[in-house]
């Protein structure tokens, strides 16, 4: 039966308490904002709020909310079908897979298209393992790669993410993301995990983030990647890079590996690619995606061509508008800013990112974490108009990812928001 909502509520209220009632519980939001509409770096809420987008919905609207190539494109398709599913091959289908084989990293040219960052994960591990015959997986401390039960057991961001889920995958380790200095460090436990814990004859896949996301948004040293890659060459093991938040322009590159001309085997790809709507990829070299045979793996939804029209939109958008470029320019200014926030609020001891994904950590006097202060930053800044989002282990950053179109002036207009934030929360 349904409730009807309490009269005396206010219109926003009524909503949240509408979603109480039959949402499952399990959600857990960054905010209490009832959103009905957004364009470009807005959020429009039902009771008339107007707050500029730090979050992009997590790091997906990339382009800014409604994008209108993506808006069109998808206004096209939906006239045109549907789904199909794998009952026949689709058009909008095969351009995505040839639009992402075109700006992948070398050598990556066969793709499997499905809908979220998890399922691509997921796929990544079961190639993997058809190709090499082996079964184990190594990921990183801090790392996030999703919630389905293989995604679920690489995650190791927090623990309360695997509280009461088990038993999870066998066969997956983990050892520590590399900081900064720590590049040689992070491959020599590597070595040592294969020499002490898992022979190497047994280890698939190593899984990472080329930037450390809802872990923290680390950034490793330029030496590590490479390294890694090194490594994985030596014992026949395939190298993984999650790029499901770093991908499509977000950190100054199109993909984060090119930072450091990192060519992985598989990539996995989601949120930015297609701005909104559910799409996503794991792309992998001919010889790994060989190892499957039809009917090896599939999706009902994968492949949607009104998702994929999207996802060429955004492909596209991204080249003809030099958001590459952008996001560089506009994170190393942001960068440069941000850096001077601890002379604002010394709670604020790092900060770090590669282009519009930055990180702002906070400590306490005595260097522990300080998720208070930031969920102090994160209030006040909502209440001055700018939505923030939270990340780490133990939720002391504040992730800057605003859309890689916002105009400039916007840009500015946020970060005086958020260093007012700072100071009332000094």
């Amino acid at each position: 039966m349904t409730n009807l909502p309490d009269p005396d509520l206010d219109e926003a209220a009524r909503w949240r308490e509408r979603d109480a009632a039959h949402v499952a519980g399990c959600y857990s939001r960054y905010s209490d904002l009832v959103v009905e509409r957004a364009r470009g770096a807005h959020l429009y809420t039902v009771d008339g709020r107007d707050v500029l987008d730090f979050g992009c919905g997590i790091g997906v609207t990339n382009l800014g909310h409604g994008h209108p190539a993506v808006v069109e494109a998808v206004h096209a398709q939906v006239d045109r079908l549907l789904h199909t599913s794998v009952t026949t091959h689709n058009v909008p289908m095969i351009e995505a897979a040839e639009a992402i084989a075109a700006v992948t990293p070398e050598g990556i040219e066969s793709v499997f298209l499905c809908n979220s960052g998890a399922e691509a994960v997921e796929a990544a591990i079961k190639v993997a393992r058809k190709a090499t015959r082996r079964s184990d997986v190594i990921a990183f401390l801090g790392g996030f790669h999703g919630r389905t039960y293989g995604a679920l057991s690489l995650t190791a961001s927090k623990a309360k993410y695997h509280a009461a889920m088990g038993p999870l995958l066998p066969g997956v380790h983990h050892v520590p993301y590399p900081r900064p200095g720590e590049g040689e460090a992070a491959v020599a436990a590597l070595e040592r995990l294969l020499a002490s814990t898992v022979h190497p004859g047994d280890v698939a896949a190593v899984v990472i983030e080329p930037v450390l996301g809802e872990g923290g948004y680390v950034v490793p040293p330029a030496d590590f990647l490479p390294g890694l890659r090194r490594l994985c060459d030596r014992h026949g093991i395939l190298l993984v890079a999650d790029e499901v938040q770093t991908g499509f322009a977000r950190t100054g590159r199109l993909f984060a590996v090119e930072h450091t001309d990192t060519r992985p085997d598989i990539i996995c790809l989601a949120k930015g690619l297609g701005n909104g709507m559910p799409v996503a990829a794991m792309a992998a070299t001919p010889e790994v995606m060989g190892a499957w045979h039809p009917g090896d793996h599939g999706t009902t939804y994968g492949g949607n061509p009104v998702a994929c029209a999207a996802a060429v939109a955004v492909i596209r958008t991204i080249r003809s508008e030099g958001l590459v470029e952008r996001s560089a320019r506009l994170g190393d200014a942001v960068l440069e800013r941000a850096r001077g926030w601890p002379a604002i609020n010394p709670r604020v001891a790092d900060v770090r990112g590669l282009g519009l994904m930055i990180g702002v950590e906070f400590t306490t006097a005595g260097g522990g974490p300080d998720p208070q202060t930031v969920e102090r930053v994160r209030a006040a800044a909502l209440e001055g108009g700018v939505l923030l989002l939270n990340c780490g282990t133990d939720d002391n950053v504040v992730r800057l990812i605003p859309p890689l179109t916002i105009p400039e002036d916007e840009l500015d207009a946020g970060l005086d928001i958020i260093e007012a934030s700072l100071a009332a929360c000094a």
